[in-house]
């Protein structure tokens, strides 16, 4: 398994309720794929989704995010825990 973090841009912003409501769905549908979406963080104003994965693929990440509410990432980066 791998950490990816993936960002989403929504146009015309995103509220928090919107982004929880998604996550939510990952939820359900993660142990399908084998992946683990663990935290998520919003920028309402600027339309930003952030989403922190524990994933075996990008495209396994995408899957879920594909069968769940069909919202995907624009883009998704393999990523380090730090210290």
């Amino acid at each position: 398994m791998a950490l990816y973090l993936d960002v989403h841009t929504i146009s015309g912003g995103v509220t928090a309720e919107d982004a929880a409501m998604a996550h939510r769905a990952d939820l359900q549908t993660q142990g399908r794929f084998g992946v683990r979406y663990l935290r998520y963080w919003v920028n309402e104003t600027q339309g930003k989704v952030f989403c922190l994965i524990d994933a075996p693929s990008a495209e396994a990440a995408t899957a879920v995010h594909n069968e769940a509410h069909g919202l995907l990432a624009d883009d998704i980066f393999l990523v380090e825990e730090g210290d």
